[in-house]
């Protein structure tokens, strides 16, 4: 089977954690002090904190705000759940805009159209690895006076225009299992206010300034050194492994182009995709349903993924939320009914993008 998604453990890897493991000290220490230090580079900020994991990162960078309980943050309704989760632990009420249909993220003028005078910010999703607008969504935040928290848990190293994602207020990344960098589990946040990047230290370390010396009620939310020693390594070939996912999703475009009523996906203008998923669109038109094209590609060795097969208030336990505000979001729905992602990640050979391509091809034209 041609996974959906493959992580690569090398020495350098290897031989990082077990200096750790030897040094005795397993706790947040100089290793994730690395970590921060040189993912600065990435998120284009003059701060980087480490924290345990990506929900905890929105959790924490909403909650280092300071924004008014009971205000609401309006986010994508096509995101994974915990975009939504991290709203509702911060004691906040989520709304949701639309998305643009073309690249699944969240457009400015859905976000116009349902915020009001009980929003305090807005969470933009880079989703598959493809950034939001941000050239049109961080004017917006500003000129009404919210916060910006960027959900760029997918999107190592994508940029809008000359800036990277995370740059344009506070930046939330993933480190799980299956991102562009992994660590299995982690997060790091970006930000350039100082005073924010210091709250956040503080909250992420039981509100400690130093060893009983607290300053506000914070929360364990450290990360290990052997979580930032698995990851640190990584960033020396994430330009590599990025340039490779790119490669490999014009290989997938080249050959799967022409299929009627299959729709690939595109980047759009001034933003620079990192190409987390490679997602494709399957309509009526195709005259196939998705669950029958992921049935031939499960039958053809070919590992494929839903990400997501419903907007994410869809379920009754957002539905019946006091602090959960649905509206129309008819894109976000559609989506929801026709993505499919096959393999992109760099570990994928010729022989397996011919692979995923025959097979894909095969699922429209079989009889």
């Amino acid at each position: 089977m041609i996974p959906i998604s493959a992580v690569s453990i090398g020495t350098d890897e290897e031989q990082l954690v077990l200096q750790v493991l030897r040094s005795g000290r397993l706790a947040q220490g100089p290793v994730v002090e690395r970590l921060e230090q040189e993912f600065r580079v990435w998120s284009g900020t003059h701060h980087v904190v480490a924290v345990t994991n990506g929900t905890v990162a929105l959790v924490a960078a909403l909650e280092a705000l300071r924004l008014p309980a009971g205000s609401e943050v309006v986010t994508s309704p096509f995101t994974f759940v915990a975009t939504l989760n991290a709203i509702l632990e911060a004691g906040l009420v989520a709304r949701f805009g639309d998305i643009d249909p073309r690249d699944f993220t969240l457009t400015a003028e859905s976000v116009d159209a349902v915020a009001g005078g009980r929003t305090s910010a807005i969470l933009p999703v880079h989703l598959y690895g493809h950034p939001a607008d941000m050239s049109r969504l961080e004017p917006l935040a500003r000129t009404r006076g919210w916060a910006i928290v960027e959900d760029a848990a997918q999107a190592h190293g994508a940029r809008v225009a000359d800036r990277p994602v995370g740059s344009s207020g506070v930046g939330c990344f993933s480190l799980y299992a299956t991102k562009n960098l992994a660590a299995g589990e982690g997060g790091l946040i970006s930000t350039d206010d100082l005073d924010l990047a210091d709250r956040l230290r503080l909250l992420r370390n039981q509100g400690m300034r130093a060893r009983y010396r607290y300053e506000l009620a914070g929360h364990n939310y450290r990360m290990t050194e052997l979580q930032a020693a698995v990851v640190l390594p990584q960033l020396a070939r994430l330009e590599a492994a990025t340039k490779r996912r790119a490669e490999n999703a014009r290989r997938l475009t080249e050959g799967l182009s022409g299929i009627p009523g299959v729709e690939l996906p595109t980047v759009a203008p001034g933003r620079t995709h990192v190409w987390h998923q490679y997602t494709i669109r399957i309509t009526s038109e195709s005259g196939r349903s998705r669950g029958e094209v992921a049935e031939f590609l499960t039958r053809s060795g070919v590992g494929h993924g839903v990400y997501y097969p419903r907007p994410v208030y869809d379920y009754p336990c957002y539905r019946e939320h006091p602090r959960v505000v649905i509206g129309d979001h008819p894109a976000a729905e559609r989506a929801s009914r026709e993505v499919l992602s096959i393999p992109v990640h760099p570990l994928l050979s010729d022989a397996d993008l011919d692979a995923v391509v025959r097979a894909v091809r095969g699922a429209f034209d079989a009889g």
